[in-house]
C-alpha cells in the first residue's frame, strides 16, 4: 500500500513558540515584538458546546472603533496642515501606513482579550490555528504588504493635497456603504473564481489551509492571490465608485478601507460572538437577512476546500443572491444571549 506524502509547506503544526528564541528569525522575533498573538500560552481559553449560547456584541460599538481609529490621524494629519504646512505625498504614505499597522495589531491584542473570555467557534472540537511553523516568514511578509500597499494605492491615485476638512460629509455614509457592497461584489466574484475554476484554485489553496484561522492568518495566501486582495479588489471597487460619480477622495478611502480592515481581522477571529461585519447600511442587510457575521466566514474556512460557500467577506448579499449561503450553526437566532452582551473596549 502506497502512503501518499503530505507537502512540509502544507504543514499547519505551530510550535515556534515555544522553541528555543536562539532559533528565531527576525520574523519571529517582528511578531513577538508586536505581541500579535491570538492567544497567551499560558492562559486557558474557555471552551463552549455548540448548543451553549452566543452571546450578541451590540453593533455600535463596532462603528465608535472604527471611528475613532480612523478619525484620529485625519485630526491630526489637519493640525499638521494648521500649523506646519503641506506634507509630501510620500510623508502621507508613511504616517497612514504606520496608523494602519497601529490599529490593526491593537485590534488583535484587544481580540485576544475577548478570547480568553468567550472562546472561539467550534472550540469544542478544535483550538484555533496559530501561526505555522513553515509559515511565519510569509505570514509576515503578507502582514507588512497589507501594510503598504494599500496605504501607498490609495496615497497616488486618490491624495491631491486636500486638507481633511474637505471630506464630503454628506456623501460618506452612502459612500461607505456603497463602497463594502461593491468591493464585497468584486471579492465574491474572484474569491469564488479562485475556488471553482482548478486554473485559480492553486494560488488560493494556501490560504485555506487553516480550517480555524486567527487574525494574522487573514492574508495568509499565495503571492498572486495578495495581489488580487490588496491592489485587484480595492482597485476595481475604486473604479467602480468613481465611475458612478462618487467623490471617492482619499480621506473617504481611508475611512472606508479602516471599515475593511477592522472586518477583515474581526472575521478571521472566530471570536463566539454574534458580530456583524459593519458599515453604515448593515441594519438594511440585517432585515433582508443579508448581513455577514463572524460564523460565516469561520464555516468558509471549517467546511470549505474546492468547493465551498460563504464567499463574501464584507456582506451575504452576494451569497444569498447567487445561493452559495449555508446556515450557521452554533449563531442561529435561537441559540443567541442577546443579554449577556460582549463589549469590545478601544483600549
Amino acid at each position: 500500500m502506497t502512503t501518499i506524502q503530505r507537502n512540509p509547506k502544507d504543514s499547519m503544526t505551530s510550535t515556534w513558540r515555544k522553541w528555543d528564541r536562539a532559533k528565531w528569525t527576525p520574523s519571529h522575533w517582528l511578531l513577538e515584538v508586536l505581541d500579535a498573538h491570538h492567544v497567551e500560552l499560558d492562559e486557558d481559553v474557555p471552551v463552549f458546546q455548540k448548543t451553549d449560547k452566543v452571546p450578541y456584541a451590540p453593533e455600535l460599538q463596532f462603528h465608535l472603533w472604527v471611528l475613532t481609529f480612523a478619525g484620529a490621524p485625519l485630526a491630526l494629519h489637519q493640525l499638521y496642515i494648521n500649523y506646519i504646512g503641506q506634507p509630501s505625498a510620500w510623508l502621507v504614505f508613511l504616517f497612514y501606513s504606520m496608523a494602519l499597522k497601529l490599529f490593526a495589531v491593537h485590534e488583535v491584542h484587544i481580540l485576544r482579550r475577548l478570547g480568553h473570555q468567550i472562546g472561539f467557534f467550534d472550540g469544542d472540537k478544535h483550538a484555533r490555528d496559530g501561526v505555522p511553523d513553515v509559515g511565519v516568514g510569509k505570514t509576515v511578509q503578507t502582514i507588512l504588504s497589507v501594510i503598504a500597499f494599500r496605504p501607498m494605492l490609495a496615497t497616488f491615485i486618490s491624495y491631491t493635497g486636500e486638507p481633511p476638512s474637505s471630506i464630503r460629509w454628506g456623501w460618506l455614509i452612502i459612500e461607505t456603504g456603497m463602497y463594502a457592497l461593491t468591493l464585497d461584489f468584486w471579492y465574491y466574484m474572484l474569491h469564488r473564481s479562485a475556488h471553482e475554476i482548478g486554473a485559480l484554485w492553486q494560488f488560493h489553496r494556501t490560504h485555506h489551509l487553516t480550517k480555524h484561522p486567527n487574525p494574522l492568518l487573514t492574508a495568509y495566501a499565495d503571492a498572486v492571490q495578495e495581489v488580487v486582495d490588496i491592489v485587484g479588489a480595492p482597485l476595481l471597487s475604486y473604479g467602480t465608485l468613481k465611475l458612478l460619480g462618487f467623490p471617492m477622495g482619499f480621506y473617504e478611502w481611508w475611512i472606508c478601507q479602516q471599515y475593511v480592515v477592522f472586518t477583515e481581522v474581526l472575521g478571521h477571529s472566530g471570536l463566539r460572538m454574534l458580530a456583524t461585519a459593519v458599515n453604515p447600511w448593515t441594519s438594511l442587510w440585517r432585515m433582508l437577512d443579508m448581513e455577514l457575521v463572524i460564523e460565516d466566514h469561520d464555516l468558509h474556512h471549517r467546511k470549505g476546500w474546492k468547493n465551498s460557500h460563504n464567499y463574501g467577506k464584507q456582506t451575504r448579499v452576494w451569497d444569498r443572491l447567487f445561493k452559495t449561503w449555508i446556515p450557521r450553526v452554533e449563531g442561529y437566532p435561537e441559540n443567541i444571549d442577546y443579554v449577556n452582551t460582549v463589549k469590545l473596549p478601544l483600549f
